[in-house]
């Protein structure tokens, strides 16, 4: 039992080692005062797999296979494009506020009018599987841009994350969307980090 305890924690420390974020250019000085700073979410270009699909070619494969299975069907369809579609519009950033609750000095917001906004540019993802005991959590790479609300074109930090893995067990890790919901949260937990 010992043996096995050991292996698995070696194991999440190798899963959580590379975890982490880039500053690409400026610095975290103009944070020290804020108490809030508003949140965007980009999913305008993002790439899927390793082939870097478009989000139309991965959600038009993703219907063939739902629409081949003779146990799904139109039904399930719709309703998986349903929630793909709250999820992306509204969930996947929710899960990235909640991973920032961590900070004790600024609350990551939905508001307009505070003084600097977070862009979370979403790039590349890799919804990972869910089969029975077999799970591979999805991953994330993200360029993240803190600028100016009200003057956008001055940036005053870039920040890059490479392929953050989600938390298997966190949300619903069954279907795509809980899983890169997932990464989201842990993106904002390693934003966090960073920024103290």
């Amino acid at each position: 039992m010992k043996k096995y305890l050991l292996i698995v924690l070696l194991l999440i420390s190798f899963l959580s080692f590379g975890q982490k974020v880039q500053i690409l250019s400026g610095s975290t000085d103009f944070l020290k005062d804020q108490k809030s700073i508003n949140v965007e979410l980009l999913f305008n270009d993002v790439k899927f797999f390793e082939e870097n699909k478009t989000e139309t070619e991965y959600l038009e494969k993703r219907e063939k296979d739902i629409l081949d299975n003779p146990k799904r069907g139109e039904k399930f369809w719709k309703d998986w494009i349903t929630a793909w579609n709250e999820n992306k519009n509204v969930t996947f950033l929710d899960k990235f506020i909640k991973g920032t609750t961590k900070s004790k000095k600024i609350n990551f917001v939905k508001d307009s009018s505070v003084k600097y906004t977070l862009i979370i540019n979403s790039e590349w993802i890799y919804p990972g599987y869910h089969a029975g005991i077999a799970i591979e959590p999805a991953k994330l790479s993200t360029t993240l841009k803190f600028v100016e609300t009200q003057n956008p074109s001055n940036i005053l930090l870039i920040m890059k994350t490479d392929k953050i893995k989600g938390t298997a067990g966190k949300n619903d890790f069954v279907m795509e969307y809980g899983r890169i919901a997932s990464a989201y949260e842990k993106t904002g937990q390693l934003i966090v980090k960073e920024i103290k």
